[in-house]
């Protein structure tokens, strides 16, 4: 979308749309000019164009497919007719999504064979042998804290066995894990519900398991959602909360599917019944910190652990308490997520700065790991934060060593609760302002990996003012300025 042409656009026919939403109801990236262009009075009237929306998003988060939406409602104002209706997708995005493509399909089939006189030919691209529907089961080699003992936090570093896989990834590419719910939060539901363990139900269809393993495995019981419970429960508070969608998101806030069954006592009829309002248990994806030249038949990622307490009840992240909880020589479900769009610059002359507080240092692990083991001269800025430099350095004494030998050739750290005023990577940015503009100036490539919400909002900020105050340019210079790294790709974000 980022590449698109726009002033093509009254003249095309047929638009297809596929897009997700992240941040507060945010374009992505790639989105994000085409999405204001559009949204502008700039925009052309479109009486000639078909068009179709595939939203992608989650439930948990009130602007669900945000984008998405905004899309669909701007091009129908502008005049183009839906060749299909929106499809608004959660997390699980299989079913809705091959909805929406056999309807775009069937139209499209519709015009050829008027056009053409003939049926259309569909080729499926061939898919990898280990994907979404058929992962790959993978031991863990290695399971650490990068954490000291003082730590507010626990980040794991998780070494993987890719042996036997034939599987193939590139630094910047993302790890999909299958995890499994907690036994003890499973147990805790089927008793709450009053069901046996052992009873028999269908998952995907035909298999038939046990309820306690298709809960361990199959479906997301930490996801509290309303669907279907608007008739199960006599409990007027509940009927409030189906109706009213700011009270739901009020109450859900710390709680998870286990408070709704003990606050409200919903009926099921069966297993099976209760199973029909539970989504899929979704992959989880973790950038990746290894670069498979530096460790052959290898893939690490680096994984911060979710736990707190709320509602007084202990919670933990479904899929980073798993793998936390993983012992070496246990196994793992796993495929690979290409990322196209977070990948090295080709010419490895070229200088990089890469920002990444936290478990964002993933990626720029494995850029480091591939740059030197390519031999590659182009030079590597590291910008990496966190709470603690005594506890919470991930990776301090390889990225020390890194410095030493000059595959990294500036580390600059930002340690926000080693001193009274908090300080974060783009507060060392601003501090560097000059000499990161003249890299810029030198074409270096910006990359950001971590919080959408938060740092990855103030570093494009903090990079803005670089610009404007050691680019000698007002604010609107500035903004184009950046924009233009963004349209050449060298301004690109994993963020989360």
């Amino acid at each position: 979308m980022a590449e698109y042409d726009r002033s093509h656009l009254p003249e095309e026919k047929r638009l297809l749309i596929m897009t997700s939403t992240y941040g507060d109801g945010d374009p992505p990236d790639n989105a994000m000019d085409f999405h204001g262009w559009l949204s502008s009075e700039d925009a052309p009237k479109l009486d000639s164009l078909q068009y179709s929306v595939l939203a992608l998003g989650d439930t948990n988060y009130p602007d669900f497919c945000k984008c998405g939406i905004e899309f669909d409602e701007r091009l129908s104002s502008l005049g183009a007719s839906r060749i299909a209706e929106r499809f608004d997708c959660d997390v699980d995005f299989d079913e809705p999504f091959q909805q929406w493509l056999d309807s775009i399909k069937q139209t499209f089939a519709t015009s050829e064979q008027e056009t053409k006189g003939g049926p259309v030919k569909t080729e499926s691209s061939e898919k990898n042998v280990y994907n979404k529907k058929n992962p790959f089961s993978a031991k863990v080699l290695k399971n650490v804290n990068l954490n000291g003992p003082d730590s507010a936090k626990e980040t794991r570093h998780v070494e993987i066995s890719l042996n036997d896989s034939g599987l193939e990834y590139s630094p910047g590419d993302a790890l999909a894990v299958v995890p499994e719910n907690d036994p003890g939060r499973v147990n805790e539901l089927i008793a709450a519900l009053g069901f046996e363990p052992g009873a028999e139900v269908l998952v995907d269809g035909d298999e038939s398991i046990p309820l306690q393993d298709a809960l361990l495995t199959a479906h997301d019981i930490s996801k509290l959602s309303l669907k279907g419970l608007s008739n199960r429960s006599d409990d007027e508070c509940l009927s409030d909360l189906v109706s009213d969608r700011a009270a739901f998101i009020e109450y859900a806030s710390g709680r998870e599917l286990i408070d709704l069954l003990e606050d409200f006592n919903p009926s099921f009829d069966s297993p099976s019944d209760f199973l029909s309002i539970l989504p899929k248990l979704a992959p989880r994806l973790y950038s990746i910190s290894s670069s498979p030249r530096a460790h052959r038949n290898e893939v690490h990622i680096t994984v911060g652990v979710v736990r707190y307490e709320t509602c007084d009840r202990a919670r933990k992240g479904v899929c980073s308490s798993y793998l936390a909880e993983r012992p070496e020589n246990e196994s793992l479900r796993i495929f690979f997520h290409s990322t196209n769009s977070f990948r090295l610059p080709e010419n490895g002359d070229a200088p990089i700065i890469m920002v990444g507080p936290g478990t964002g240092i993933a990626p720029f692990r494995a850029f480091i790991e591939e740059r030197k083991a390519r031999g590659e001269r182009g030079e590597n800025w590291l910008f990496f934060g966190d709470q603690t430099a005594q506890s919470d350095f991930l990776y301090q004494d390889e990225l020390e060593d890194y410095f030493r030998e000059g595959a990294l050739n500036r580390l600059d750290t930002a340690f926000s609760r080693d001193q009274s005023e908090k300080i974060y990577v783009q507060d060392r940015m601003l501090e560097n302002g000059a000499e990161l503009f003249e890299w810029l100036e030198r074409g270096a490539y910006f990359y950001v990996c971590g919080d959408a919400s938060r740092m990855a909002k103030d570093v494009d900020a903090a990079l803005h003012e670089i610009v404007e105050a050691h680019g000698k340019m007002d604010t609107d210079s500035a903004c184009a300025y950046v924009k233009s790294l963004k349209s050449s790709k060298r301004y690109l974000r994993d963020v989360y």
